[in-house]
């Protein structure tokens, strides 16, 4: 496995939670496994957008002329303010925007409510050769649905359960999911939130109940560590990544995303047409 630059350890085994994993004992303002300062992390991140960008390309190309039926699948969640609009913009921003699939899951729709919780996260599965990204995910409903009681403690255990079989279906079928958490401490998120009042380039971005939700904060740590006792599994593990910096969490998960890829051992499709052949027709064309 090709490692970015001025990497020390494997950023995969330091951040996986496995068991005997207790959030509370990440730091949100370290960098474990990288060597260097955020322009260092700056030059690292660029070095791997081109063969980020090669891997996706070739699974692809791979799933519309070979017919493979892999894809990716990266859970993202966090406290507001964490940069999870960041990773989509400074990592998947990176690759060929055909090539991925972005969804977004607010409040539920009153159609949606009249649903299980999964049934609109089912429709949003990313199809054969995608990356797709949820930008919050079915991790909400076992989030916040816990700290503001908005499904009973019976509930939030099925969707436990509910959880699990939908990610042993999605990696039986095919896709490869990674589930990262991006964790900041309460201090890095008021500085970010004093910052979105300050511009009024960032007004748009604030919102007046995350400062309700912030005063939730140890409850959601707890509710985090109980998602994570409960579905982190080996298909589908979870990352918690430190994320005070935010070029390295952006590093971090650019990293997580090429060694999917090449895990796929991928390569470009062969063409079902005889290449000399067309080469013949074009130069008499």
């Amino acid at each position: 496995m090709n490692h970015a630059p001025h990497w020390t350890a494997d950023p995969l085994e330091l951040l996986r939670v496995d068991p005997g994993f207790r959030l509370a004992d990440v730091d949100p303002g370290s960098s474990p496994g990288f060597e260097g300062d955020k322009a260092a992390g700056a030059r690292a991140l660029s070095a791997g957008l081109a063969r980020l960008d090669d891997l996706q390309e070739q699974l692809f190309a791979s799933s519309r002329m070979g017919g493979d039926e892999r894809r990716i699948l990266l859970v993202l969640q966090a406290m507001d303010t964490a940069g999870k609009g960041g990773i989509v913009k400074h990592v998947m921003g990176s690759v060929d925007p055909q090539g991925v699939q972005l969804a977004s899951f607010k409040k539920p729709t009153e159609e949606e409510l009249a649903h299980d919780f999964l049934w609109r996260i089912h429709k949003q599965v990313p199809g054969p050769g995608l990356i797709g990204v949820f930008d919050r995910s079915h991790y909400e409903d076992v989030l916040i649905a816990r700290v503001r009681g908005f499904a009973s403690p019976e509930e939030i255990e099925r969707r436990y359960g509910a959880i699990n079989d939908f990610e042993r279906e999605l990696t039986g079928t095919g896709t490869t999911v990674i589930k990262v958490m991006l964790h900041i401490s309460p201090d890095e998120q008021r500085e970010r939130l004093h910052d979105r009042l300050e511009r009024p380039d960032k007004h748009w971005k604030f919102n007046p109940g995350d400062i309700d939700e912030r005063l939730l904060w140890g409850d959601y740590q707890q509710a985090y560590q109980a998602a994570f006792d409960h579905t982190a599994t080996a298909d589908a593990p979870w990352y918690v990544i430190p994320a005070n910096r935010k070029w390295y969490a952006r590093l971090v998960v650019q990293h997580l995303l090429t060694d999917a890829l090449e895990r796929m051992d991928l390569d470009w499709p062969k063409a079902d047409y005889d290449v000399e052949e067309q080469k013949a027709r074009l130069a008499a064309s």
